[in-house]
């Protein structure tokens, strides 16, 4: 759990420094967008940018900056199938990983999704770009993260209560042991208690007759009998 949750923290701070350059990314969008004459559709999914790097990019920063996304995005997904490989889950963590390896797809249709508070991603775009081209691209990431993090929070969660359940368990044992042990001491002093009134009984018994006085043998006249 603890590389999990370091991952995770790593993947985060590499995601704040790639939002303090969100102006830059929308603007690499707008410059590889022009020069692959594709100005009508949105920005809709993580393929699509990868085309625009990889094919219409003709500016270091802009390259560099589509590339940083992309990353983000793969090491995202990997972290989804190593929490899958790892950890069995219930109901709550497989939901919330199924979401995520959704949102992941390459060719998974962003458009629609929206970051909302506290996340002010989508604030810092002009109406149209919000509306039409960048709203769903630039709300992938906070809202994989934010999953993400749930997941983490709900499983830790659930393993602190099973250890502590165990150890009420643990701690049960040895007691009820002591009250095996404590009545077994009691059964066995009532025995030795019972045997030794046994043997004083007897033994007021044994000096009783032998304190009974003896009959004396009948007078007799001296002389031969």
């Amino acid at each position: 759990m603890n590389e999990i949750v370091e991952t995770l923290r790593n993947i985060e701070q590499n995601y704040k420094i790639f939002q303090q350059q969100q102006f830059t990314f929308t603007r690499a969008l707008d410059h590889t967008r022009e020069e692959a004459h594709d100005l009508i559709r949105p920005v809709a999914t993580i393929v699509q940018v990868q085309c625009y790097k990889d094919h219409h990019c003709v500016s270091a920063t802009d390259r560099r900056i589509l590339n940083m996304f992309i990353s983000i995005c793969n090491d995202l997904r990997n972290l989804c199938q190593k929490l899958e490989t790892l950890h069995p889950g219930d109901h709550v963590t497989n939901g919330l990983l199924e979401r995520c390896k959704l949102l992941l797809n390459d060719s998974n249709d962003l458009s629609a999704i929206r970051a909302t508070y506290p996340h002010g991603v989508v604030n810092y775009l002009s109406y149209e770009e919000a509306r039409y081209h960048y709203g769903g691209v630039v709300s992938l990431l906070p809202i994989v993260i934010d999953h993400l993090k749930e997941w983490v929070t709900y499983t830790k969660r659930n393993l602190m209560h099973e250890v502590s359940h165990g150890g009420a368990i643990s701690k049960e044992a040895p007691t009820s042991q002591k009250a095996r042990s404590v009545h077994f001491a009691t059964h066995t002093s009532i025995c030795n208690k019972a045997t030794v009134q046994l043997q004083e009984k007897d033994f007021q018994k044994f000096l009783l007759e032998n304190e009974r006085p003896k009959q004396k043998a009948p007078w007799r006249p001296p002389g031969k009998h």
